[in-house]
């Protein structure tokens, strides 16, 4: 029996008999004296069940009315062994790392973090060195105003619509809309909303950080099936999901020494790789609009064909000639 196990058991045997006695509790639960000790110890301090050794009748019990209500008192109802809490920790401080929201998910968070510490007793210390071991390096990112961030999250899961200025960065302009919130997306340091835009009449994802101001509405967001979300916006490659733009395979070649590293990326969900006679590796990609595959290919600029398609080939050679002329 676990020491979780133990707990319950105790809390269990309470509840039935009114009153246990420590031997009875010992026997009950095959632990030795001091064992037993530990685990009422642990039950008091760090759960607070109200356990109170009882003279009278020799046993133990939970705290009379008059010291509160020990009704309202439950172990809760999820449990987790010491490895997982670690994990769960780690987690925390990952997450902690992906907030640039000014410490907004953290914030609301802390409260768990807390009780998942508590939870692992004396191995408290140790879980909280590991967090400070684990570090995630963010580059070029962009932060959100909380409370533009704070409101797009509880539009979200309160499933309202939100009325937002948004300044579009490819022609500059700013405009108003009403959108259903559907989904927030974390992507390359940067957080994105996924809505259905009343005034376009269709699915559309905006950068929160290019939001001017968001105001929470009183109407129900419309909603849309998962399905079409994922059909729509994720077929695409990277953020830039394609929207209603029809779907186009690039074919792409890198030689030997950069294919080491591309051949165990992942680009797309849905792409294939074939490792050629010459020790060149050819990717094959789902794209619809090519702005971030465009972008990609340049960090690799020297160290990859573009094979197909014709426009895409021909759209990469035009920035490799604009990048030359500048630097000229």
């Amino acid at each position: 029996m676990d020491r979780t196990e133990r707990f319950y058991k105790i809390e269990r045997l309470i509840r039935q008999r009114g009153s246990v006695s420590f031997a009875a509790l010992r026997e009950e639960l095959g632990v030795s004296p001091a064992t037993l000790k530990r685990d009422l110890q642990y039950l008091r301090d760090r759960l607070n069940a109200p356990i109170d050794y009882d003279r009278f009748s020799n046993g133990y019990r939970f705290a009379t009315p008059w010291r509160g209500d020990a009704t309202a008192h439950e172990l809760p109802g999820v449990w987790f062994s010491e490895k997982e809490l670690h994990a769960l920790l780690t987690m925390h401080q990952l997450l902690a790392s992906l907030d640039e929201a000014d410490g907004v998910l953290t914030r609301h968070l802390q409260p768990l973090q807390e009780r998942l510490a508590a939870m692992l007793g004396s191995d408290e210390h140790e879980a909280k060195e590991l967090m400070k071991r684990v570090k995630l390096i963010g580059t070029a990112r962009r932060r959100v105003p909380s409370r533009f961030f704070e409101m797009v999250g509880s539009a979200l899961t309160q499933r309202q619509r939100l009325s937002i200025r948004y300044r579009k960065r490819s022609d500059r302009s700013v405009s108003e809309r009403t959108v259903s919130p559907q989904r927030l997306v974390h992507y390359r340091n940067t957080w994105y909303l996924d809505a259905w835009c009343h005034a376009s009449d269709a699915l559309r994802r905006f950068a929160l950080d290019a939001m001017e101001d968001a105001q929470a509405l009183p109407e129900r967001a419309k909603a849309v099936p998962l399905a079409q979300l994922e059909d729509e916006l994720d077929q695409g490659y990277g953020i830039f999901g394609g929207g209603k733009l029809k779907a186009q395979w690039a074919t792409l070649v890198f030689d030997a020494d950069a294919a080491q590293w591309v051949s165990s990326e992942e680009w797309h969900p849905a792409q294939q790789g074939e490792w050629l006679a010459d020790g060149r590796y050819e990717l094959r990609l789902p794209y619809a609009d090519p702005t971030e595959l465009l972008m990609d290919l340049l960090r690799h600029a020297g160290t990859v064909e573009v094979r197909a398609p014709q426009a895409l080939k021909k759209a990469y050679a035009q920035r490799l000639q604009q990048a030359a002329q500048r630097t000229a």
